[in-house]
């Protein structure tokens, strides 16, 4: 896999944002900082869960996503769409029927995201008998894979060479079209994204761009079809007709859909923090030999995407569903009648490179003098970790000041044992407190969120 970009698909609006901290609290990585009354990601540690778009009360996080009108640059435009999308509408409207109207929209083509399942399936079964660093980690959430990366550096030679399927469909369907006389130039495929991490992966390696040219927001596009799916005539359509998936690739996106369908001991574990204390544990070699680890950042899998619109425990019903209705109707993708047109490099990626973005220094020795001084600014530090200095707690207030990003002054307890003691004045710590919250937040102000005329 060729070098990753440092691109994150989660933004920040400064317009609306006024600090509150509740996404600098619920972040699993410490990567959101308060400074000047609004929140700072910093890119290096944020992995894109999108923890923090769904806490935020204000709708000041978003999603920096692709137009819909990008679609029309293309002759042939492709909605590669997962499991978990179909699975947000009701048992009354069937997948034709949604794909019918994703064609009024302007798609001329739509495929499956899970198409290559059972094909990536065999692959990652034949990897975990040979892989030498036990446990196998499966590379479907682009979330824990950048966590690893970034948390979890020493664990990244266990992750998959193996491609996820969004990826092996994409490339597939393409090589398809071409294989049908379509000019390659004329063909624009577009996911149909459940999470932020998707879109991040998409854009953050050059490598997808060759299948994926752009991520359309799950949520926004369930929106715009279902209105026109409900405002609809019951007139006959020409419904478009897909290869029907299996049972398997039905269920792939969903916690256990991976784990259930590999050989040897294994586990999955969902939602995020649930993940970091799992593989804290597996760092430290606590955890018993496992052969393969799916992990997955949202609760119940995919369908407890951020972008989705619909209850997650509804959606995986649905899904099952469907997977109990299809699980005697066929196997399933035969690779071999389709080897023609997929390539092995359409299959694999590279070892992927740690980004240690938690490592206080590249020099070793360094790094450990940093570590002794966090340790003794811990001792000044009152530990209650109330985020009134804009860090998310005292810990990563004293890595900010080791890194010289931050100062023992932020602390607002600190402040008030210094004015005591006449080593700061009144004046210089409502400076501070400006700088971290923003110039005239301790004023009254009965317009602001929950006072009595909020929004006037």
């Amino acid at each position: 896999m060729k070098k990753q970009q440092i691109y994150h698909a989660l933004k920040v609006d400064h317009d609306i944002c006024y600090g509150c901290t509740h996404c600098m609290n619920v972040c699993p990585t410490d990567a959101i900082r308060i400074n000047d009354g609004k929140a700072l990601i910093l890119k290096k540690r944020c992995v894109d869960c999108g923890e923090c778009l769904k806490v935020c009360p204000v709708d000041a996080i978003f999603v920096e996503q692709d137009d819909l009108k990008n679609i029309f640059d293309f002759e042939c435009r492709v909605a590669l769409v997962p499991s978990v999308f179909t699975g947000q509408f009701p048992t009354s409207i069937t997948e034709e029927e949604i794909f019918s109207v994703m064609h009024e929209l302007g798609f001329t083509h739509v495929f499956q995201a899970e198409f290559m399942v059972d094909v990536i399936n065999d692959l990652m079964n034949e990897q975990s008998l040979t892989n030498e660093d036990k446990p196998l980690i499966s590379t479907f959430c682009p979330s824990i894979i950048r966590l690893i990366q970034v948390k979890f550096p020493s664990l990244t030679d266990n992750i998959a060479t193996v491609n996820p399927p969004v990826n092996a469909s994409a490339a597939f369907y393409r090589k398809m079209l071409i294989k049908q006389g379509i000019a390659e130039e004329q063909i624009g495929i577009f996911y149909v994204t459940p999470c932020a991490a998707k879109i991040a992966a998409i854009k953050g390696f050059e490598k997808y761009h060759d299948s994926i040219n752009g991520v359309i927001n799950m949520q926004y596009l369930y929106n715009k079809l279902y209105v026109k799916i409900k405002n609809s005539t019951k007139e006959e359509k020409e419904l478009p007709v897909l290869p029907h998936l299996s049972s398997k690739s039905i269920q792939w996106s969903l916690t256990r859909g991976e784990a259930d369908n590999m050989n040897g001991k294994c586990l999955a574990v969902d939602e995020i923090h649930n993940v970091i204390e799992f593989l804290e544990l597996l760092e430290n070699d606590e955890i018993p030999v496992v052969d393969f680890l799916e992990l997955r950042a949202c609760d119940q899998g995919c369908a407890g995407g951020v972008l989705l619109h619909g209850n997650r425990f509804l959606t995986v019903e649905r899904l099952n569903e469907r997977a109990r209705q299809l699980e005697n109707d066929n196997e399933g993708v035969n690779w071999k009648e389709h080897k023609e047109i997929i390539k092995d490099k359409d299959l694999f990626i590279s070892k992927l490179d740690s980004l240690p973005a938690m490592s206080l220094d590249q020099d070793f020795s360094e790094a450990l003098k940093k570590m002794e001084r966090i340790r003794n600014l811990m001792c000044y530090l009152p530990g209650i970790d109330c985020g009134a200095c804009g860090s998310p707690n005292c810990s990563a207030l004293a890595e900010d000041i080791v890194q010289r990003k931050a100062n023992l002054s932020n602390c607002v307890f600190l402040q008030r044992t210094m004015e005591k003691s006449k080593k700061l004045s009144g004046e210089h710590a409502i400076r501070l407190i400006e700088k971290t919250w923003g110039k005239d937040r301790l004023d009254k102000d009965c317009r602001k969120k929950g006072a009595k005329n909020e929004g006037m």
